[in-house]
């Protein structure tokens, strides 16, 4: 399919809605991984042009949503002391813990501060060493360069006041617990462009062909996610099980190599505990033993903080695709921007967030 320059054009989106219902002729439920593209598909509508058989779940492509709740309140823990500058991405505030949210900690007197990158952090740890300052890690393989590189200069320099509180998740082994659910009614996937710029695609290929789910690494622009549903429907109906790539413009199946290199580095996967999902085996990052001496969790005597899910919450079906956001009894009511019960509905790669914002509330279920 022809490169697009426009990646909003009206007509040329109406050319791939037209091009979709004439090649779909079968029911078929498609996940988009990223909330970024949750975020264009509600805003700009375009699962409301596409062929009735074609369903569009949302998946748990938001790293904020999938933070589970005990590492909120470790990080709400460590915030509290009064040594502590505590350093995080802005998305992270209003996410709620079991007893509260790191911008209530701030406004009860903690040094909570926003950054926008973990460097930044770093150099408030070079600048102010009668403190201890902490990175609150989060994201996919997107981030994880970044904190990787803090982690790296933070040891350079000799930094005995900078940690991180490391919350990174990876993309394959959630698409692969949502595969092999028995719950689970995926039959192909849309995957995140920028994820697979950093990190490659080559892992999915395996997966793709164990489950026999065919995947399009795609971009963020209506129209990037047009062309590549129209490759996945494409697949679909032949019965072709392939790992294309939408998204070439940018994406290679090797990712960025020295990103890659540097991730490993300073992290080692781990069993990760995602909100509303569960443990996932190999889904985490956590730091190698040449970087523990970085470790919040271990500084600070956290890592025994738990926390049970509010069962009123029904996040994790969201994250798997097994509910829309307007199909929860408390979307829209007990569960606002305002007052949330869950992360999706504060993030900005958040589905419930999408939903609410874009008014999708009065959606059929």
């Amino acid at each position: 399919m022809k490169y697009l320059d426009e990646y909003r054009d009206q007509r040329a989106a109406r050319r791939y809605a037209r091009l979709l219902q004439a090649l779909v002729k079968r029911p078929w439920t498609v996940m988009e991984i990223c909330g970024g593209q949750t975020h264009a598909i509600v805003r700009f509508g375009i699962d409301q042009l596409l062929p009735e058989g074609l369903n569009l779940v949302h998946g748990p492509g938001c790293p904020v949503c999938v933070t589970p709740l005990e590492l909120i309140d470790r990080a709400i823990a460590i915030s509290r002391k009064p040594e502590v500058t505590f350093c995080s991405f802005g998305d992270m505030l209003r996410v709620p813990g079991s007893r509260g949210s790191l911008l209530e900690a701030r406004a009860q007197g903690a040094d909570v501060r926003v950054v926008y990158s973990p460097l930044d952090a770093v150099e408030l740890a070079r600048r102010a060493p009668e403190r201890q300052v902490v990175f609150f890690a989060v994201g996919f393989e997107t981030t994880a360069p970044m904190t990787a590189m803090a982690a790296r200069q933070a040891k350079t320099l000799g930094l005995s006041n900078f940690s991180l509180l490391a919350a990174h998740v990876l993309v394959p082994p959630a698409m692969e617990a949502i595969l092999s659910s028995p719950s689970n009614k995926v039959q192909g996937f849309l995957a995140a462009g920028h994820v697979c710029t950093v990190a490659g695609f080559e892992d999915y290929a395996p997966l793709a062909r164990k489950y026999r789910v065919p995947m399009v690494v795609t971009g963020f622009e209506p129209l990037d996610i047009l062309q590549g549903l129209c490759m996945l429907a494409r697949q679909l109906e032949r019965g072709e099980i392939e790992v294309q790539n939408q998204y070439s413009r940018s994406a290679r199946a090797a990712g960025n190599k020295a990103a890659v290199a540097l991730v490993r580095e300073v992290f080692e996967p781990c069993r990760r505990q995602w909100r509303g999902i569960g443990p996932i085996e190999s889904s985490g990052l956590r730091l190698r033993p040449d970087y523990a001496g970085l470790d919040a969790e271990q500084r600070f005597a956290v890592a025994g903080i738990a926390a049970a899910e509010p069962k009123e919450c029904l996040a994790g079906e969201v994250l798997q695709g097994l509910r829309k956001p307007h199909q929860c009894p408390a979307f829209g009511s007990l569960c606002t921007p305002e007052h949330p019960l869950g992360a999706p509905m504060v993030s900005s790669e958040g589905a419930c967030a999408a939903y609410h914002r874009y008014h999708r509330s009065r959606q059929p279920a």
